[in-house]
């Protein structure tokens, strides 16, 4: 009962982190699935069931706000859901020993990414409510997604989302609200490709359903905070959880001594403090970017 209760508040703290960045449900519960004992497969298998459900809430609730546009949604979603479908079938036919390293080291390397995005380097502001981008950039952008965000229990968000800010062309909160909404194709295609390979009986359905729970709940505030929530602190913030959940598995399948194991998780925890204080530094020297507020977009017929 009280793993299911933690589960349970992972799942709200991930779609909260998820619905204001546009990224980490997916690697912060994958992260601790881990941790708790399934296996690779099963853990991304698990957290992709339970965004089918969040997803929904997460775009209705951005929708609602006008951050969703359709067409970004369409021309990155199909792809994703592509890429999605043959990532869940390559990592179900990884032997568990490749898959577990295999896994961390992706999500480490994501949070790399975030950590150092959020920390020297945070997303450009833009206005433009229509994405300007073609289906040239978005369809490989979709693709390449949705197969990490398969493969690795997460993904699309850290793909998709920090590429179409580092543009600087779209508004974040299109960027973020559809990136959101598309994601439901992705998780959809995923667990289709997941059960198909796997089947429904290694998968624990009050693990799926407690993630759910925790992911509904926190949906609608997460969406309404897209804009009131410092980017830059949170970004740095989950980039350096992400690293740390996982840098113990990659340095234990390289034969590292337990020793050199935590010493390196304490010179991390160090760096990664450091940073958020910088973060916070930068974020009260500069302020936060304002963006006008969008009029709602219309719905298409």
């Amino acid at each position: 009962m009280r793993k299911l209760l933690l589960i349970g508040l992972v799942g709200f703290a991930a779609q909260l982190i998820d619905g204001a960045l546009g990224m980490g449900y997916g690697v912060t519960s994958s992260s601790l699935l881990l941790v708790v004992g399934l296996t690779p497969a099963l853990a991304s298998a698990s957290v992709h069931l339970a965004e089918v459900g969040t997803n929904v809430a997460s775009g209705l609730s951005h929708w609602r706000l006008g951050n969703v546009d359709w067409r970004l949604v369409l021309r990155l979603g199909v792809p994703g859901a592509i890429g999605a479908f043959a990532g869940a079938t390559f990592l179900s036919r990884l032997s568990t020993e490749w898959a577990g390293p295999l896994m961390a080291v992706i999500l480490a390397l994501l949070g790399v990414y975030i950590l150092g995005r959020f920390a020297f380097r945070p997303p450009r502001v833009a206005d433009a409510r229509r994405t300007p981008h073609t289906s040239r950039f978005l369809v490989p952008l979709g693709l390449f997604g949705g197969f990490v965000d398969a493969t690795g229990g997460g993904g699309w968000g850290p793909v998709s989302t920090t590429s179409l800010l580092s543009a600087g062309r779209t508004a974040p909160r299109t960027v973020i609200g559809s990136v959101d909404t598309s994601e439901f194709l992705v998780s959809l295609s995923a667990s289709v490709g997941f059960l198909a390979a796997l089947g429904a009986s290694g998968i624990d359905l009050r693990i799926v359903g407690v993630l759910l729970l925790g992911g509904l709940v926190a949906a609608p505030l997460a969406a309404w905070l897209v804009t009131r929530l410092p980017a830059r602190v949170l970004g740095t913030a989950v980039g350096g959880l992400i690293i740390v959940t996982n840098l113990r598995t990659v340095l234990g399948a390289v034969g590292s001594p337990v020793d050199v194991q935590w010493a390196s998780l304490g010179l991390v925890a160090l760096l990664w403090a450091a940073l958020v204080g910088h973060s916070v530094v930068q974020h009260r020297r500069h302020g936060a970017p304002v963006v006008r507020r969008p009029e709602p977009l219309e719905v298409p017929a």
